[in-house]
């Protein structure tokens, strides 16, 4: 995470990885070897960044071997919020306007959502 050189006064970041590259997105099939964040990446973001929404190209920002241990150092800070399942297939990397349109779910802790970017 350190290498990356994310600017200190970034709030909202996505994530573009091997999962899109490996169209894990358009697979029927769960795939537990897709990329996402192990413990210690997960507490240095929150620990050294200001950021308070991380969006992912799979269906978890945690790692399928770090499942539990991952989200719970997000969801602790109370302050990040995650986006997962984001097709970013033809989205190049870049400086972007991020506006996120969730549905309203009464009694729910998540929900679905349309993310539109805009260069």
């Amino acid at each position: 995470m350190k290498s990356l050189y994310i600017p200190k006064d970034l709030r909202r970041v996505f994530f573009r990885t091997l999962n899109t590259d490996r169209k894990l997105m358009f697979k029927k099939e769960f795939d537990t070897s897709y990329v996402g964040f192990m413990e210690n990446g997960a507490k240095w973001l929150v620990e050294n960044t200001d950021i308070k929404l991380v969006g992912v190209d799979y269906l978890s920002v945690a790692a399928y071997v770090h499942l539990v241990q991952s989200h719970l150092v997000f969801l602790e800070s109370m302050e990040i919020i995650l986006v997962e399942g984001l097709k970013l297939d033809g989205v190049p990397a870049g400086i972007y306007s991020l506006n996120c349109l969730p549905l309203r779910l009464v009694g729910s802790e998540a929900s679905p959502i349309r993310c539109i970017l805009i260069r």
